[in-house]
């Protein structure tokens, strides 16, 4: 009889010995023990007891005792169930010597991001996970809409840009919650994709599956094996981040990014948009960005001096182009997210309809400003910042010397194979400077205030 989202752990006077679990859109799983059994909302909590689990479906019933599970679903009847292995080194989910989760997590990135590469290519050919859509329907699409939520949506944002580059058909990239409540023009040849770390984002899925009442293909990008995401999609690609503890997310953002870019060139592999060989480079391109992440790391002291910056500073402007424009937004959440310095990102071209009017003597202005096909655009914009006042921090490619003269510190990357991939390695710079932002300012990096790490409620 009861309506709405839950996850619930039910005891009785009647049944001292037992556990009653059940859920509905909520996350909820059963963790299996030597003479002992749990129930828990996420893996990393019960890792130190067990690596077996089980996954509850909407409606099923487990009783718990000491040294059983059984399984009914909504009608009572039992129900076989088989339980699932954690491969997770139980050291994963604890700080492994790093001050805080966070720093941890950005430090994890190359090796989260090579993990993600290194199983996707096989004789030639871009491998996903779990896929029940056919090569014929993979060649029928004609339209892509992505649907995410906060940082994922940052990565829908990247994927687009991929897509259309390669596919050359129309992408749309939508909030979840916003998605839920508009007309969207969709049929039977709009490819979804849903991106969530958790994979039980609640507005992302009760999106898709508006969209597979209408009759979308559902492919979900997502970091957790078995999650209701994976369940509910026609196809998923796991990410290999691991646990991912701190509440904003770091390397599941750059993972995901990465399988984005993997789903990208296996559709392009299946329309004939790429040869193999053109899919073979564009692999290599990726690979190599597990190293210039590690190039990052090593100059993560500039991050540290150019928090100096944000010291009496009450706002800032993130500005990007192009791609970039996503990574100047992702940058703004994360100072958001943990310094609770107000932030904006805008596209540069953007900045003299209204955010302008923010400039004055010492403002701090973080611009994004690789060497790409806008560069020269993006340089006049921290002229424009500059003759305001502005105290620009810029985010430039190894060797730019149109950028040192003009900012009060400079982020640099290194030359990163092709355009689409420079947020990939920028973004870690920025991770760390709204780290050590809000390290300055006192704040718990890990457990921002307000803040949950998988919003599973609408």
């Amino acid at each position: 009889k009861v309506e709405g989202s839950y996850a619930l752990g039910i005891i009785c006077a009647d049944y001292p010995d037992r556990i009653f679990a059940v859920r509905k859109d909520s996350p909820l799983i059963i963790g299996a023990g030597q003479g002992e059994n749990f129930i828990a909302s996420d893996i990393p909590a019960i890792l130190s007891r067990t690596r077996d689990i089980y996954r509850l479906k909407d409606g099923e019933i487990a009783v718990l005792t000491q040294d059983a599970v059984a399984f009914y679903n909504s009608d009572c009847e039992s129900v076989t169930k088989k339980s699932e292995h954690i491969e997770w080194d139980i050291e994963a989910a604890e700080k492994g010597g790093f001050e805080h989760f966070m720093m941890k997590e950005i430090f994890e990135q190359p090796k989260a991001v090579r993990d993600t590469i290194t199983p996707r290519i096989r004789n030639g050919r871009v491998v996903l996970d779990d896929i029940t859509l056919t090569a014929e329907q993979l060649r029928r699409f004609t339209k892509i809409c992505i649907v995410a939520c906060g940082t994922a949506y940052h990565v829908g944002v990247v994927a687009k840009y991929a897509f259309e580059e390669l596919l050359r058909i129309p992408v749309e990239v939508d909030v979840a919650s916003e998605f839920r409540y508009r007309s969207p023009i969709i049929d039977a040849h709009t490819l979804m994709i849903i991106i969530s770390q958790s994979g039980e984002t609640a507005d992302t899925l009760t999106a898709a599956r508006r969209l597979r009442g209408l009759g979308c293909k559902i492919f979900a990008i997502t970091n957790v094996l078995g999650s209701t995401a994976a369940r509910e999609s026609d196809g998923t690609l796991y990410i290999q981040a691991g646990p991912e503890v701190c509440v904003a997310s770091t390397k599941a953002y750059t993972a995901q990014m990465v399988g984005a870019a993997f789903l990208a060139l296996r559709l392009a592999q299946a329309r004939g948009a790429l040869s193999a060989e053109e899919v073979e480079k564009k692999f290599h391109d990726l690979e190599c960005v597990p190293s210039l992440m590690e190039t990052v790391l090593k100059r993560s002291w500039q991050d540290k001096e150019a928090a100096r910056v944000f010291r009496r500073a009450h706002s800032a402007l993130f500005l990007g182009r192009g791609v970039n424009s996503t990574t100047a937004a992702e940058g703004a959440l994360k100072l958001k997210e943990i310094s609770y310095l107000h932030a904006e990102a805008y596209a540069a071209g953007e900045m003299k309809h209204g955010p302008i009017a923010l400039l004055e003597p010492g403002f701090p202005v973080v611009a994004i400003v690789p060497a790409d096909h806008v560069h020269d655009k993006t340089i006049s914009n921290i002229q424009e910042c500059i003759a305001r006042g502005a105290t620009v921090i810029g985010v430039a490619t190894d060797g730019d010397e149109d950028v040192v003269p003009l900012c009060s510190n400079v982020l640099w990357v290194p030359p990163v194979p092709e355009e689409f991939l420079v947020p990939l390695v920028a973004v870690v710079h920025l991770q760390m400077l709204a780290r050590y932002v809000a390290l300055d300012r006192g704040c718990d990096v890990d457990k921002p205030r307000n803040l949950a790490k998988s919003v599973t409620v609408e």
